[in-house]
């Protein structure tokens, strides 16, 4: 039998959909996730970006791409289906909350690709990119969050209450105890602020002066906790 009859037979097994068509879809899907990962890498902002999570929303279009094509209409193959990826499980954690919808925006353009709906595909991803584009570069709905997290240790026995009140008065526009941790066996106590200075170009010396209220043990002012994992 030469190539083009063992591509013959393939598609006789395959009467929903042709080789082509699978070629197709494939391809179509893995140009469109490229501009979707592109999107994706200049619109990111914080310091958890991967690059394998970029190559994931690449596989994922073209795996669901392929896995539409395979049920096709077939309403038993497509139980089948959810039968057996039922026992996956993902236990890594997703921390931009970003990362789910472009999961599910990769997810959408495969399936529109198997479904051979080509043009919702193009368009879709067309649209929702510039869109997503837009609302980055414009740095839309952004909020000025001047709230940081303050973590100072002193030792077990001194009372921060009465230790930082008047510092804190004088650089603080508020503060609240978040969290209170013994570190070093117990000698040291670790307290934990959410905190909002006056004026930003004065953290320098608010936190100077605490230093010289712990006995310059640690302490750590962090900027942007909202993006980060403390």
């Amino acid at each position: 039998m030469d190539f083009s009859g063992f591509l013959q037979a393939l598609q006789d097994n395959t009467d929903v959909f042709s080789t082509s068509d699978v070629v197709f879809s494939t391809v179509l899907s893995f140009l469109l996730s490229l501009i979707i990962a592109y999107v994706y890498k200049i619109t990111y902002k914080g310091v958890s970006y991967t690059q394998s999570y970029v190559h994931t929303l690449i596989m994922m279009s073209m795996v669901v791409s392929v896995i539409m094509l395979v049920i096709g209409s077939n309403i038993a193959r497509a139980f089948s289906l959810v039968g057996a990826l039922s026992i996956i499980r993902f236990r890594n954690a997703v921390k931009d909350t970003r990362d789910v919808g472009y999961i599910f925006f990769a997810m959408a353009i495969g399936m529109a690709t198997g479904t051979r709906f080509y043009l919702v595909a193009i368009v879709a991803t067309v649209v929702i990119s510039f869109i997503l584009w837009g609302m980055s570069t414009l740095n839309m709905f952004a909020k000025d969050v001047r709230e940081q997290i303050l973590k100072i240790r002193v030792s077990a026995d001194m009372r921060q209450e009465v230790l930082f009140e008047q510092v804190f008065d004088r650089y603080l526009n508020r503060y609240n105890l978040i969290a209170t941790e013994t570190v070093q066996a117990g000698t040291l106590t670790e307290y934990i602020y959410g905190i909002e200075l006056k004026r930003q170009q004065d953290a320098a010396e608010f936190m100077r002066e605490l230093s010289k209220l712990n006995n310059n043990n640690k302490v750590a002012l962090i900027t942007g906790h909202h993006e980060v994992d403390l």
